[in-house]
């Protein structure tokens, strides 16, 4: 059984594309792609079948990083059900998520950077047009997801 990571922000265009691609990344390189499940989800539905941004698509370009492919698409109150972990970005994130998905009585819904021990948001550069402070801070937050799957899963 994989294990399951959903990556959610405002528009699945920006950060949460960028999260799933990144982690993507990072576990291909750990050579546990078989061990995982990795996508990503939008709370509204202003972006609903668009690709990835094209400025985040090209800051994950200049890693190395493809995210050909990827539509948007909406976070499902199903998806509580499908993933180990649900991560949002920032706080508005959250809440959203929490409308969506209703309660999270299994301790699956958590913010990014949160498993870093520093928390925090990641901002939206859709607004701020910071890709490269999104891509440092998702990549740091993935990398410390990853440490805690690893130890939680004894991987």
């Amino acid at each position: 059984m994989p294990i399951k990571v959903l990556f959610i922000c405002h528009g699945n265009i920006c950060r949460s594309p960028m999260g799933e691609f990144i982690m993507k990344d990072l576990v291909q390189k750990a050579g546990w792609e078989e061990r995982f499940m990795i996508a990503s989800a939008a709370t509204s539905t202003e972006e609903i079948g668009n690709p990835v941004y094209p400025p985040a698509r090209a800051k994950l370009a200049e890693h190395g990083i493809s995210s050909a492919g990827k539509t948007a698409r909406q976070l499902r109150r199903a998806d509580y059900a499908e993933y180990d972990y649900l991560i949002g970005m920032d706080d508005w994130n959250m809440r959203n998520i929490r409308r969506i998905i209703g309660a999270d009585p299994e301790g699956k819904l958590y913010k990014l950077l949160d498993f870093t021990g520093e928390g925090g948001e990641i901002d939206d550069p859709w607004y701020t047009r910071d890709f490269d402070t999104a891509y440092n801070d998702i990549l740091r937050g993935c990398r410390a997801l990853l440490q805690r799957i690893r130890e939680e899963h004894h991987l």
